[in-house]
């Protein structure tokens, strides 16, 4: 990767982060999560009257990176409401890279070196670490089922991330690309929210409406930047590199939710970095 693709994802990083801990701040996730995901069609389709439109090959694969978007975020809301953002976040970006890197190999024939290999053990014992933090004593249990959502959404990443992998590199045009895909995915969850909430619902997203319009704003941007490096470089790498929000989301939870983090996750943040370092070699 060259430092302009290296940058650009750790920006990337960085802004994912961000604005996932304003949705996590929102304590109504349907709220929160219908002004995100309609902001983002409002964005992508003022791009998408400036932009190329995507070649015909693409489209099969924005048609099912929507569909994986959108269970992605109900698995997000999900997991930000039955857990701490410091322990779902990590959990949920942790997971992405591994499952990357084994369908870049299956799927695109990216296959990993031995670098990348010891990274994929090396940061699945973080994950591990950071998953079971809930054991912290006799009387302190887990919280699976958060931990579970948070799993299923990394799952999720993963899978739209070797999709538009595939699709962006056809599309011709990165810009084009994530805009009819912010399209595509956004409007499920305010279309579902106009049904739960009704009337009631402007007044109820009016209090949030420059919060969640802000954050709606950092997710497009964050991915763009992640759909752009992925026309420059393998898949796998950069799904690691991006997960150094990991770093940013624990501690955002620590310093703004005020979060126990404690020395035993940061050990285990420490071996998912040098995992996704290890992984990140291989470019």
């Amino acid at each position: 990767m060259t430092p302009l693709v290296v940058l650009a994802v750790l920006v990337a990083a960085v802004t994912h982060a961000s604005w996932n801990a304003i949705a996590h701040a929102i304590k109504d996730q349907l709220l929160s999560f219908t002004l995100i995901s309609g902001g983002g069609v409002l964005i992508g389709a003022v791009t998408a009257c400036f932009v190329p439109l995507p070649a015909a090959e693409a489209w099969p694969s924005l048609v099912a990176s929507a569909v994986l978007h959108v269970g992605y975020m109900v698995l997000l809301m999900r997991s930000f409401t039955l857990g701490d953002f410091g322990q779902m976040y990590p959990i949920a970006r942790g997971t992405a890279p591994l499952v990357v890197t084994v369908l870049a190999a299956v799927f695109i024939g990216e296959r990993p070196d031995g670098w990348a290999t010891t990274g994929v053990a090396v940061a699945c014992a973080g994950l591990l670490g950071i998953a079971l933090w809930g054991i912290r004593d006799r009387r302190s249990r887990p919280q699976w089922p958060a931990i579970v959502a948070a799993l299923a959404t990394g799952l999720s990443i993963a899978g739209y991330t070797t999709v538009d992998g595939v699709g962006v590199r056809a599309s011709g045009t990165p810009l084009g690309y994530i805009a009819w895909l912010m399209i595509l995915e956004g409007l499920a969850v305010p279309a579902y929210a106009l049904y739960r909430r009704r009337r009631q619902l402007m007044t109820q997203l009016r209090p949030f409406a420059v919060r969640g319009l802000f954050g709606a704003a950092l997710s497009v941007t964050a991915y763009g930047l992640v759909l752009w490096a992925q026309t420059k470089a393998p898949l796998a790498p950069i799904a690691a590199l991006r997960e150094s929000s990991i770093i940013v989301g624990a501690a955002i939870g620590a310093v703004f939710f005020k979060e126990r983090f404690g020395a035993p996750r940061i050990a285990a943040a420490g071996l998912m970095v040098v995992g996704i370092g290890l992984m990140l070699h291989t470019s």
